[in-house]
């Protein structure tokens, strides 16, 4: 028995049986040893291009020596705090870093941060911001969107597959409507919304700028400007979770630059510490203020890790990387070559659509009548994987391959990742 098939067979026998899907062939998955800069090593000691970032938290490569030195000094000096009680200084450090590159770069005005540990729970403490704020319950939020799976955030995440055994636990505040895809789709998407808002119980209106998880679907240009328009005359937050596009993966800092769209609330996750638990819920300085009583020893939202130090120093790290190495640029730049490159994919075997945003893209693949190649796109992505290329199906079909990198991969990398894709489809 092979190190992988022990390890699998470990997992199998003491491991929740929903968490891990394995094929019997042993074509999937593989088991993760160590990860650097863009390379992946199963446990068999086979090397791997990484085209997913570990969903996207290794924006400045997997084991970035800064980010890891930084994780360890903190370590040696202080594993925990108390994060409501006696705090500690990274996480004022960073509190104060997150309002430099978000509203204080936006509109000149500082942000406060609720510090969390994943992304769904940024999600759920901009809702609990919303109906401070705003004291209505309702959320509008759109199809195909994922927010994770905690009990609020399910909510506000559209998918069946994730709801369904769960709906009888649920509150229900979350409205959906059609996102949309073209500028054709906007006046349905806005007529829906008002319908909402003329109800009287709206408070917030939760978006991705770029859906990932519902297939990489990039909205018109003029959807962010209407939203924030809409919150604007019925007033409404504007909560954009960014824990996906954030940290330069669409080519800027955040995807709402590219739409000039300033939100009121903003959720950051994944390569906020490039592989540390850490999120956040950012804000406007007056609006968390208003919406959020002073702390008189008991905080109303908090938890044990809140603002751990080991994240808030390896995320002090990441970002400064980020800016240091100019990765949004390179993302801009190194996007636009690959998707160019998916563009020229032949449609023989498939009707293809490419699209992306920075170093954030897929490709959509439907049979010839139309319908989701769901099972093809499975195999196509096992045969990536038998090659060396480590790629991930999106959509609520999963026949979207999703392309999200390391932004330290280089030009050549994603050439040759595209040819061998070539290869596989014909």
């Amino acid at each position: 028995m092979s190190k992988t098939q022990k390890i699998l067979q470990q997992l199998r026998d003491f491991e929740s049986r929903n968490i891990l899907f394995s094929e019997s062939d042993g074509s999937w998955p593989i088991i993760w040893e160590r990860a650097k800069d863009v390379f992946v090593w199963d446990a068999d000691g086979k090397k791997y291009l990484d085209l997913t970032a570990a969903f996207g938290v290794a924006a400045a490569g997997h084991a970035n020596p800064r980010v890891v030195k930084a994780g360890q000094q903190q370590m040696a000096k202080l594993l925990h705090a108390m994060g409501d009680v006696h705090p500690h200084a990274r996480k004022a450090e960073l509190a104060q870093k997150l309002s430099e590159i978000t509203f204080e770069r936006w509109n000149k005005k500082s942000g406060k941060t609720i510090f969390c540990n994943s992304g769904f729970e940024a999600v759920e403490a901009a809702l609990k911001t919303a109906i401070l704020a705003t004291g209505k319950h309702g959320v509008v939020a759109f199809s195909g969107a994922y927010h994770g799976l905690g009990y609020g955030a399910l909510n506000v995440t559209h998918r069946d597959f994730f709801r369904s055994a769960f709906q009888s636990q649920l509150r229900e505040f979350g409205n959906f409507v059609s996102f949309p895809k073209k500028s054709s789709d906007l006046a349905t998407t806005e007529f829906q919304i008002r319908n909402f808002f003329r109800r009287g119980w709206v408070g917030a209106v939760l978006v991705e700028p770029v859906q990932t998880r519902g297939g990489i679907n990039i909205p018109p240009p003029e959807f962010l400007p209407m939203l924030r328009k809409l919150c604007d005359d019925n007033g409404a937050l504007l909560i954009l979770d960014e824990i996906y596009t954030g940290f330069g993966r669409t080519g800027k800092w955040f995807a709402c630059e590219h739409f000039g769209v300033t939100p009121d609330l903003i959720c950051l996750g994944k390569a906020l510490t490039g592989g540390f638990p850490l999120s956040a819920c950012v804000g406007r300085a007056d609006l968390m203020d208003a919406a959020w009583p002073a702390s008189r020893g008991e905080a109303i939202h908090t938890s044990t890790f809140l603002g751990h130090p080991v994240g808030c120093a390896m995320a002090l790290a990441q970002i400064t990387e980020i800016e240091k190495l100019k990765l949004p640029q390179s993302s801009a730049e190194l996007g636009k070559f690959l998707l160019g490159e998916l563009q020229k994919i032949p449609h023989d075997k498939f009707q293809i659509a490419a699209r992306g945003l920075g170093l954030l893209a897929g490709i959509e693949l439907q049979r010839h009548d139309g319908s989701p190649a769901t099972t093809e796109t499975f195999d196509i992505i096992k045969k990536m994987l038998a090659r060396g290329y480590i790629l991930l199906p999106e959509g609520e079909h999963g026949n979207v391959i999703s392309f999200s990198p390391p932004l330290t991969i280089t030009k050549a990398q994603l050439a040759k990742t595209v040819k061998t894709l070539v290869e596989v489809l014909k």
